[in-house]
């Protein structure tokens, strides 16, 4: 297998430029740890990172870079003199809280998909930008005062525009069709906890719990939630398109069935890419490599376990037996650190309009 990149510094060095302040609400949740580390990671050049979260996480300690820092309560005057908040909390605390961040002019990174019908919010996908620029048909982003809430791409949909860019480089597609097995993470801690609880009952022969999915999700795979259920893998996938046919208009649309994986952690895809030609398998592959894509080789195939704690999309291809024109991707990310490695390179780009940041 050929192995997958570390996380990479950010492309244009901001160290020693300017320094920023950055928020992070719903530090306490499994999108906001993984934020932290990212910035952590890609150096972002933050002279103050602020904890925020509900009351149940108040006083608990978390990493940030060497140091520890507490995690403190979403007040109005937390966001006073922040450059960049990043909301990685769910949704519903996602729209209380973003407004007052805004009036005291931070630049909002949404991670929770919750703003994006907020005035001027855009929905966007580094990755797949970047891809558009080299294809000649897409432009940077250009800075701005005051840019409205940037919404971050759902990783399936980034995953999903991404290879379909690349295999236009082969050669016109005529048809993809993909299933996606997502994960309990996109659920939150709070699906994390379920499918434990769900797997230790079940071996113990006591009830389930299935306040999350009103189904039984451990040792199983669904394509619906209860009618119990808040969530909703119809509308799932109703998202990953619409986020898909945003991020890369112009691109023939997949058909697409979301099914709900006992997994923790992962996307996996199988994907069935049809195309006006034969397919030559070396030309497919070399089509679809390159950054930010890992295709392996051989016997090894990408799993959700695989790619954990990598920012790359691993795939694997394999042939079609019964037409030539036909190939099938087996493709794995990590939610979340391709979300998390998204919001803080969205962050980097948006330094244009925050020359000098907050600190004087």
């Amino acid at each position: 297998m050929t192995p997958v990149s570390k996380t990479a510094a950010p492309a244009n060095d901001l160290r020693g430029v300017n320094l920023y302040r950055v928020a992070i609400v719903g530090a306490a949740s499994l999108m906001g740890k993984e934020v932290a580390e990212v910035l952590r990671d890609r150096h972002f050049p933050a002279v103050d990172i602020r904890l925020l979260d509900d009351d149940e996480s108040l006083g608990q300690l978390e990493a940030v870079g060497d140091e520890m820092t507490f995690i403190q309560s979403i007040r109005p005057e937390q966001f006073e003199n922040v450059d960049f908040t990043f909301f990685a909390a769910d949704p519903r605390a996602t729209r209380a809280k973003w407004e007052t961040a805004r009036d005291f002019g931070n630049t909002i990174v949404d991670l929770s998909s919750a703003l994006e019908d907020a005035p001027d919010a855009s929905i966007r996908s580094p990755w797949v930008e970047r891809e558009l620029i080299e294809r000649g048909s897409g432009r940077p982003v250009p800075p701005q005062l005051q840019p409205g809430p940037v919404v971050v791409a759902n990783p399936a949909a980034t995953a999903l525009a991404l290879l379909a860019l690349r295999a236009e480089k082969f050669a016109k597609i005529d048809r993809i069709i993909a299933t996606v097995f997502e994960p309990v993470s996109e659920r939150g801690q709070r699906g994390i906890d379920e499918l434990q609880e769900q797997t230790v009952n079940l071996l113990s022969f006591q009830e389930l719990p299935k306040k999350v999915f009103d189904a039984q999700i451990a040792f199983n795979m669904v394509a619906r939630y209860g009618s119990g259920s808040q969530h909703s893998l119809g509308k799932a996938g109703e998202r990953i398109l619409r986020h898909y046919a945003q991020l890369a208009p112009g691109i023939i649309e997949p058909s697409l069935r979301v099914v709900q994986a006992p997994v923790f952690h992962g996307y996996v895809f199988s994907i069935y890419v049809e195309t006006e030609g034969p397919v030559s398998l070396k030309g497919f592959s070399e089509a679809l490599a390159g950054e930010h894509v890992t295709v392996t080789t051989g016997d090894d195939s990408p799993s959700n376990v695989s790619v954990a704690g990598q920012e790359d999309i691993v795939v694997s291809l394999e042939g079609d037996s019964q037409r030539k024109n036909g190939v099938w991707i087996w493709a794995a990310i990590d939610n979340l650190r391709v979300s998390a490695m998204a919001a803080v390179e969205c962050a980097e780009s948006l330094t244009g309009s925050r020359p000098k940041g907050q600190i004087q």
